[in-house]
This record gives structure tokens, sequence and C-alpha cells, in this order.
């Protein structure tokens, strides 16, 4: 193959691509937790209701968490499914996270060490992104975590840039509907007394550090303008009925520890955001997705 024609295929390859992107005037992301990867693989019809809701949906870009049990050409199959071309894991043990997207994807880290989970860094549609998935056990962790996070973001030169996923942590946003929730704090109080090793409320109380770090940034977390208050849970749903609590505690224990954050810049783009957490996703997992759709001027 001489050196002129590779030339020239790159060069259309490179035109396709920048002017797919050129013509790109909305974006609707979602991110979801889908809940030890549908218990490893067996639960079947879990796995499907979610490819087709994820169908129905139709996002641009997908940032998941727990793909237990998968591999990358197992998430790349997944993501035929929903129309996206370009797919990406963070690894293929644990609890991994991982990325789909209509646009082509290209990594630009992927972050385990002192991270509990990990996180994924890439861009994809002209936008830097962050997938996450913080410590569920231990708020110093979480914080520590949300450091080296932020430490990666002052490293960018994209001013558009998202940081998504599972973050295990309650916003200060949040903190007058934490008041009310006074059995889900006990529970917690209860669990951290259980555990020598690690803690999840910070002092005896929810961690808002996490939270606030990211938010003193400069992120802005793109739900607030547009759910109520009574609407801002993401966790648990009734998948964990008589698993987690009883399907009544489980109402009333439900509180937001999904976000999609976005840099001021792409948040002033952003004109509708949603925790999807109506009857249609109750089922798909233990978690709600979170929605947030852009448009461009």
């Amino acid at each position: 193959m001489s050196r002129i024609f590779i030339l020239a295929l790159l060069c259309i390859i490179s035109y396709h691509q920048t002017h797919a992107q050129d013509d790109l005037k909305s974006l609707r992301v979602i991110t979801h937790n889908i809940w030890n990867g549908f218990d490893w693989g067996k639960d079947t019809l879990r796995h499907q209701k979610l490819l087709d809701w994820v169908s129905f949906q139709k996002p641009d870009i997908l940032a998941l968490q727990e793909l237990c049990g998968y591999t990358q050409a197992k998430l790349e199959r997944d993501a035929k499914t929903w129309g996206h071309d370009y797919a990406l894991i963070l690894k293929e043990d644990g609890y991994p996270v991982g990325i789909t997207s209509r646009w082509p994807i290209t990594l630009i880290g992927k972050h385990r060490e002192g991270m509990w989970h990990g996180m994924l860094h890439v861009q994809t549609a002209g936008i830097d992104v962050f997938v996450l998935h913080l410590s569920p056990a231990d708020w110093k962790f979480r914080n520590q975590e949300a450091n080296l996070i932020v430490q990666q973001i002052d490293s960018l030169t994209n001013d558009k840039y998202l940081l998504l996923g599972d973050f295990n942590a309650h916003s200060p946003m949040d903190a007058d509907l934490d008041r009310e929730k006074k059995s889900l704090l006990a529970r917690y109080q209860i669990g951290d007394a259980k555990n020598e090793k690690h803690q999840n409320l910070s002092h005896a109380y929810w961690d808002y550090k996490t939270m606030s770090t990211f938010l003193a940034k400069g992120l802005i977390d793109v739900s607030m303008p547009f759910i109520e208050p009574s609407e801002r849970y993401s966790f648990p749903t009734p998948a964990l009925s008589n698993i987690w609590q009883t399907a009544s505690e489980i109402k009333r224990n439900q509180h937001r520890i999904d976000f999609i954050l976005a840099s001021p810049l792409l948040f002033q783009q952003c004109v509708y955001s949603r925790i999807l957490n109506g009857p249609e996703t109750g089922e798909l997992s233990d978690h709600y997705p979170v929605v947030a759709d852009f448009i461009w001027p």
C-alpha cells in the first residue's frame, strides 16, 4: 500500500469525523449503574430489558458502572444493539466502568491507582468525559478520589467536559432533603458501627465534602434547574425490595448518589435533565439512570 494512498485514506477519515462532529446539534447523555453486570451475566432477562430500554432512549453517549463480568468485546456487542459503533471499558475485573458513543472515542486515561473502582477519561463528540464509580464504603477514600479527579480536570485544555457516574456521596444541595431521611441515616450509622475499617458517613452524618470538592471546582450539577426536590432520588429502586429493605422502606429511603456534572460552558447548553425514576426503570437495576440533553446554538 503506497504512502500516498495511506495519507489520502487518513485525510478522508479525518474529514468525515470532523464534519460529523461539526454537524452535531444536540447530544443526549445517560449514566447508569447496572447492578453487578446483570448478576455477572446470569440475569439475561434484565439484560435484555436494558438493551431494549437504551435503544428506545437513543442516547448519543452512555456511561455505565458495574460492568461486572464484561469484556471489551461484550460491551461492544451491547453497544451495537443501541446503535453505537464505539465503546470502551476500563478493565475486565472487579467493578468496571465503561462508555459507549455514536462518535469515535479517544482514550485519555484509565485511572485505577488510588481509586476504589477506577475512572475512565475519554474524549468523544468534542467533549472530555470522565466516567467514575467512587467508594461505596469510605467517605475519606471518596474525598481522596475527588482530589485526584480534580487534578485531572485542572490539566484540561478543553472547556467542554462532563463528570458522571455513581458518586456514592450526597450533594450539599440535597441537605434539606436529607434531614427527612432519619431512618436511612440510622441504617448507615448502624452499618458504620459494625465496620472497624471503613466509615461511609462523615462523623456519623452524610459526606458532603466529596460533592463539594467538584462544585467548588466549578462543575455544575445539571439536574438542579430541571428536577423538583421530591424527584431527586436515584437509589434504591424497587428491584431491591426484600433484598435491601422492604418495598415501603425503599420508597421512604430513596436518595441521590448518581450525578451528571458539567463544565460551566457545557452547562449553558443543557436544556433538559431528569433522573429517570419512573416505573419503566424500576426493575432495570438497583440504581435509576440519569439523563441530560444538550443543544448547540
